[in-house]
């Protein structure tokens, strides 16, 4: 594999964040972090307009399971996003985060229609979760973005 540029490391770190940010700001959402619903820019304020949600997107499941897949999700949100900022088994985090934005753009598409996820960039979040489970660990580190040390000189004779 070619050794990445040196654009690649702060592009990958800040992937990083940016993914677990938007895990991270999505559960503080569910438990009213953000405000009460009606605040300009939130989107539950609590977690049961979160799980009403759920239902809406997962019509098909029967109503005792609608809380415990919104519970997994919010668990699992959690998870990749801790594990995307301590960077442990970075491919496998970014790759469980780009099934996980897929599925949750998938549900919104044929529940919703195409507008909602297209809207919330939860395809361009997927892609970018894919993206990041591709790249050579190495280039994704944090310490990575730190510029090349100068070259040591000789001392003088």
């Amino acid at each position: 594999m070619p050794a990445p540029t040196r654009s690649t490391a702060p592009a990958a770190v800040f992937l990083r964040v940016a993914l677990a940010a938007g895990f991270l700001s999505a559960v503080a959402d569910r438990f009213g972090l953000w405000g009460p619903a009606g605040t300009p820019g939130v989107a539950w304020g609590s977690f049961d307009p979160f799980l009403a949600y759920t239902g809406r997107l997962l019509w098909y499941l029967p109503a005792g399971l609608v809380a415990v897949a919104g519970w997994a999700a919010t668990v699992l949100e959690v998870v990749l996003a801790v594990g995307l900022l301590v960077g442990v088994r970075l491919r496998a985090v970014a790759f469980a985060s780009g099934l996980l934005l897929a599925t949750f753009a998938v549900a919104m598409t044929v529940a919703l229609g195409p507008e909602p996820p297209l809207s919330y960039s939860v395809w361009a979040a997927a892609a970018g979760a894919f993206l990041l489970a591709s790249i050579h660990p190495a280039a994704a580190r944090v310490d990575a973005v730190a510029p090349n040390p100068a070259p040591r000189q000789a001392p003088a004779a």
